[in-house]
């Protein structure tokens, strides 16, 4: 398995939510009500599929080999750039769900931050994404030796085997589904 790969075909499914979102963000411009329900959902599959699944294995097997390899360039890349954005969507996303809750309080105006956090994490990530595609993962396949993204390969296969990446899988690609149904 390699593991560049298989978070390049990961992306494929972030972008599709990011699509579900900007969908329903346009619902929301044309004064539907909000789905919360469905935010929720977004939600969920953002912090744990998304973050805590993709980003993960970014930054535990990937990243933190690039900045011991590769050095200065690698770590000015990772650590003030994507690293960051990782951090910036999140902020996004708690943004989002305390927008979320005060909607559900009565907040009509929250409405305007639930809009504005949704879709300023989407560009963010589309930007993000096409970054990682094209130059953070061809910058490391060209430049890090073959042992490293061989081991990269195989703690990332590991990882695919086990009940908690099973679980993201079983769980997240469904409900992707489920939301673009919509």
């Amino acid at each position: 398995m390699k593991c560049i790969e298989l978070m390049k075909e990961e992306h494929q499914n972030i972008l599709r939510m990011l699509a579900v979102i900007r969908k329903k963000c346009y619902a929301i411009l044309k004064g539907e009500p909000i789905n919360v329900e469905d935010f929720y959902k977004i939600i969920d599959f953002v912090k744990n599929y998304a973050d805590r699944h993709h980003h993960g294995k970014e930054e535990n097997m990937l990243f933190n080999r690039m900045i011991l390899e590769l050095g200065e360039t690698a770590e000015k890349l990772v650590k003030h750039g994507m690293l960051v954005e990782h951090d910036t969507g999140r902020l996004y996303i708690q943004d989002l769900e305390e927008a979320l809750k005060r909607v559900e309080a009565g907040e009509d105006e929250a409405r305007v931050d639930v809009v504005a956090n949704a879709i300023a994490y989407t560009q963010l990530m589309k930007r993000h994404i096409e970054k990682e595609d094209k130059v953070v993962y061809t910058y490391a396949e060209k430049n890090m030796q073959n042992a490293t993204l061989d081991a990269i390969n195989s703690e990332c296969e590991a990882y695919e085997r086990s009940e908690t990446a099973r679980q993201a899988k079983e769980k997240y690609i469904p409900l992707l589904e489920e939301l673009e149904s919509q």
